[in-house]
């Protein structure tokens, strides 16, 4: 089934990690990167959410999932290794209008994670569509070999090139035409390849 690629902002916006575990805990580690407000059920936790816990990083509670967890949540992951509970996360979500994401069974969901490689403020997301993580995972890794932190410098000048730009009041095709100018200069130098005239 085809996804749409989206970006969502999920500054202070709630989401629900139910599960402790390994696969949990690196949710839970991207979602607080993109500085959602965390929450985790589960009956046992790994070391690492525990920690995070204490800090007050994510709030967690300890036990099991109830439907009654979703209140005011916009994302829940379901990363148990029950696939019960995970399909009853699921409908309990879906039934609400929730976006909700299956770590061991995709298709129940209605979102997935992509493998994401970040230079700066430039992110490179890889996805299948839930059909193979791990071959998302090993493509972004390819990449990264490629795409270097260099490519996230560049984008910093550009976005200032840009700025620039809408301060003058030029026409918008104008600005995208340069922008777009300045961007295949700066690909083709870190490439390593000749600029054509």
């Amino acid at each position: 089934m085809p996804y749409l690629p989206l970006n969502i902002d999920m500054h202070d916006r709630a989401a629900l990690v139910v599960g402790g575990g390994e696969v949990a805990c690196r949710k839970v580690r991207a979602l607080l990167a993109a500085a959602a407000s965390v929450r985790v059920v589960a009956p046992t936790m790994v070391p690492e959410i525990s920690r995070l816990a204490a800090s007050g990083d994510v709030v967690a509670r300890v036990g099991c999932y109830h439907a009654e967890d979703l209140e005011n949540v916009f994302l829940v992951v379901a990363a148990t290794n029950d696939a019960g509970v995970n399909d009853r996360v699921a409908g309990d979500a879906r039934q609400r209008g929730i976006l909700v994401a299956v770590t061991d069974a995709p298709e129940l969901g209605n979102c997935t994670f992509p493998a994401v490689l970040r230079r700066g403020g430039l992110e490179i997301a890889v996805a299948t569509g839930g059909r193979c993580p791990a071959f998302a995972a090993l493509v972004r890794d390819r990449l990264a070999g490629v795409i270097g932190d260099d490519y996230g410098v560049a984008l910093e000048r550009l976005a200032v090139e840009r700025e620039k730009l809408l301060t003058e009041g030029n026409d918008s095709t104008y600005n995208n035409k340069i922008v777009r100018l300045l961007a295949a200069r700066l690909i083709a130098e870190l490439s390593g390849h000749k600029e054509s005239p």
